[in-house]
């Protein structure tokens, strides 16, 4: 067997319609796991073009508002039912824009139920499975704004901080049931999100503000998906076994080639 496969491994990953989870999600079925996509969107099978039957048996859709507990609780319930949780993917987020001004009550409400208890519902959910077999994996997708001070981003900031605190804190808590818990910060990715953004605030100036903020990262563009999945593959894979507790920037230098 090569390395970072997930041969016989059942991993469960949010937000997994498009963008990275998506992207995630082909990697972890590529890579010989039984996937399960969790979104609150509907998917379909034609959305994921798998190259062979064996690829295609192991993709598994569940409808899911991460943002409620009793929700998250019933679907994970499905599949405890049948299946043992090795990996758990924290991938679904929304994000805002705006500093504390600009934030309503609403807004808040809407960033936190999301992003930060939408983590904890799924965890909350998957955690005793894995305590009872000693093992799992959890990778939360966090942000550079998950440490770095950026522009307008309070509201967004302030969940993905969170994210990364509880990535220790799971980390800390469970090391005697085997289980490890790290994040990952991306920088820009170039998501249907970005150009939906760019389309609907800036109407005509679409390949100039693209331009503006690819090149905000030193390396000169923005992230792949795939890219920030690869890293997901390497952290659930056993070849990362002695890593937990750790948060990993993927950035093209934002962070420390020049700051905000």
């Amino acid at each position: 067997m090569g390395k970072f496969k997930l041969t016989n491994k059942v991993a469960v990953i949010t937000g997994g319609s498009s963008g990275i989870g998506k992207s995630i999600a082909l990697n972890f079925i590529e890579s010989g796991a039984k996937t399960f996509v969790l979104d609150i969107n509907k998917i379909n099978n034609e959305d994921f073009k798998l190259d062979s039957a064996k690829n295609k048996n192991n993709l598994h859709f569940i409808k899911c508002d991460v943002s409620k507990y009793s929700e998250v609780k019933y679907c994970f319930s499905k599949i405890l039912k049948l299946n043992n949780i090795d990996i758990l993917v924290n991938s679904a987020g929304i994000a805002h824009i705006g500093n504390i001004e600009l934030v309503t009550e609403k807004d808040m409400d809407k960033i936190y139920n999301v992003n930060i208890k939408g983590i904890f519902n799924c965890i909350k959910s998957s955690i005793k499975n894995m305590k009872t077999q000693k093992s799992g994996v959890i990778i939360n997708i966090a942000s550079v704004a998950s440490s770095l001070g950026i522009f307008d981003r309070f509201a967004y900031s302030m969940s993905k901080g969170a994210v990364l605190t509880m990535t220790y804190s799971i980390a800390k808590d469970y090391l005697k049931y085997n289980i490890r818990c790290n994040s990952i910060s991306p920088a820009r990715v170039h998501t249907k999100f970005v150009d939906d953004f760019i389309k609907k605030n800036y109407k005509g100036r679409e390949k100039e503000i693209f331009k503006k903020l690819s090149s905000s990262q030193p390396i000169g563009r923005m992230a792949k998906p795939e890219e920030i999945a690869n890293l997901a593959l390497f952290l659930a894979s056993n070849e990362s076994s002695f890593i937990t507790g750790s948060n990993y920037t993927i950035d093209g230098g934002f962070t420390k080639l020049n700051g905000n």
